[in-house]
């Protein structure tokens, strides 16, 4: 996998659209009854950098960063300024945002997950690629210390703890995270007289699994 550790201009990326997409296979049946299905077991991401852009300036920095991931080989970090942290849009990051899971005595690597829950449902999205010092984790609700009780590795997003929690420990954490993503197309088009009409470039980026 050829993924570069750095992140798309966070100030380009604000203003940008783009969500979650699915994949569903659906199936009308001869008594008008559905089946449907789905072979992806998570969501992919897609955005368009190109609504960001606001200057001159602004594209020569998208061009150059276009360039150094030489189009779409490599895939770079994205800040999805709707969706980047465990906690509620208004709340600060907290250590009992998210449960991990729980201790069997043994198990001491976990991987960073953020759980989406509405209604008696729930989707656990696995997070490969928290921010740097922002990841909180707590056993049964007491915090715990980066660097003295767990170490982060930033590029798969799994917490590894000094010791195993105690059999049924809950493990609880809370971080701010980046998405994986590549560009989606191998070339850009831009255009001075357009942009200073007001017209930006397109720039798709799309999630990548790592």
């Amino acid at each position: 996998m050829k993924f570069h550790e750095i992140r798309f201009p966070a100030n380009l990326s604000f203003g940008s659209v783009g969500g979650p997409e699915r994949r569903t296979e659906i199936v009308t049946l001869a008594n008008g009854f559905e089946e449907r299905n789905t072979p992806w077991a998570h969501s992919r991401r897609r955005y368009d950098a190109g609504i960001g852009l606001r200057s001159l300036d602004d594209i020569e920095t998208m061009v150059a960063f276009f360039e150094a991931r030489q189009g779409q080989l490599h895939g770079f970090r994205w800040k999805d300024w709707s969706d980047f942290k465990t906690a509620r849009p208004s709340a600060e990051v907290d250590a009992l945002d998210c449960v991990l899971g729980e201790g069997d005595g043994a198990t001491r690597a976990f991987q960073l997950i953020k759980t989406y829950s509405s209604g008696e449902q729930s989707y656990a999205r696995p997070i490969s690629k928290p921010v740097e010092g922002t990841v909180l984790a707590a056993f049964d609700g007491a915090e715990l210390v980066e660097s003295v009780h767990y170490e982060v590795d930033y590029s798969t997003g799994i917490v590894t703890f000094t010791d195993a929690p105690d059999i049924g420990a809950i493990v609880t954490a809370g971080f701010e995270f980046d998405v994986p993503v590549r560009f989606d197309v191998d070339g850009i088009q831009t255009s001075v007289a357009n942009f200073q009409a007001g017209e930006a470039p397109a720039v798709p980026v799309v999630e990548i699994r790592v």
